[in-house]
């Protein structure tokens, strides 16, 4: 039988087929090697998401740390969206995260149903009460005029820290994080509370009004305070305080060798001198 003589048409079609082919086979060849170098190397790399300042700054600290004690290779992705971090970590994007404090993270994950938990507690960035009168908590005098955020969620944190301070006493059946100058249940110096947006209250400070005035550890570095130094009443750096910055990673994964190294090693005296030397007061290292 004669075999019929293909058209350059038909030869080059036949010949686009053979490249597919070949083209397919590569990568397979490819994306098989590739995922057996990446299932190697994972062993001694680990990825972690943060924001640029402080988060990664504390990172970039860490990593020469980890590789030498625990010969693991730190990789830093810097996101700026608060809302692709955990996204991100629960489909294992990345293998841990440092940026939230715990009522975020409680609620991006109840929100989202994200499979991913808390390693460790590692900063806060303090929430301080200032004054150009008042020196400490005994010179507080009855009806002070107290300036605050006019963002209510602030609220249950800034009246927590009054709360501590014994200041306050919040209803009963109210959570201290939820409270609002509503839910006051007793307030024995009548405190009077005024309410501001939070980018004015540093300069509420400045001009000298009102006699506290509650700043949040960005705005009063912005405003040259130290919130160790020069609050009058400072949010503690426990912990168990709710605002601490935390380490999340994918949930089972608490106790995973190179999770548990990341939280020491964020936790270490190192770290922590970086911490307060670096950002002297405005971010502090958990007790």
């Amino acid at each position: 039988m004669l075999s019929k003589e293909l058209t350059s048409d038909e030869r080059g079609n036949k010949m686009k087929k053979l490249l597919k082919i070949a083209l397919a086979l590569l990568l397979t060849v490819g994306i098989v090697g590739c995922g057996s170098q990446s299932d190697s190397s994972d062993e001694k790399t680990l990825t972690v998401s943060a924001t640029l300042d402080p988060h990664a700054k504390i990172l970039e600290q860490a990593k020469p740390l980890l590789k030498e004690k625990y010969g693991i290779d730190l990789e830093v992705k810097v996101l700026d969206d608060y809302y692709i971090f955990n996204k991100a970590l629960d489909t294992g994007d990345v293998d841990a995260n440092y940026f939230q404090h715990r009522p975020f993270f409680d609620g991006d994950v109840e929100k989202n149903n994200y499979k991913i938990a808390e390693a460790g507690a590692i900063h806060i960035e303090p929430f301080g009460f200032y004054s150009k009168t008042v020196k400490s908590k005994d010179q507080i005098k009855d009806g002070a005029k107290v300036i605050i955020s006019n963002s209510v969620a602030d609220h249950g944190r800034i009246l927590a820290i009054l709360a501590d301070a014994g200041l306050i006493t919040i209803k009963d059946g109210v959570k201290v994080l939820d409270a609002t100058v509503k839910d006051i249940a007793s307030n024995p110096k009548n405190l009077e509370f005024t309410e501001i947006k939070p980018e004015l209250l540093a300069t509420s400070f400045n001009n000298g009004e009102g006699d506290l005035v509650a700043i949040n550890g960005n705005y009063a570095l912005q405003a040259n305070l130290n919130p160790t130094k020069d609050a009058v009443i400072l949010e503690s750096a426990n912990a168990d305080n709710p605002y601490v910055n935390i380490v999340a990673c994918q949930k089972g994964h608490e106790n995973d060798e190179k999770i548990k190294a990341l939280v020491e090693v964020l936790k270490s005296d190192d770290i922590k001198k970086f911490i307060e030397e670096t950002y002297k007061g405005s971010v502090i290292p958990v007790k």
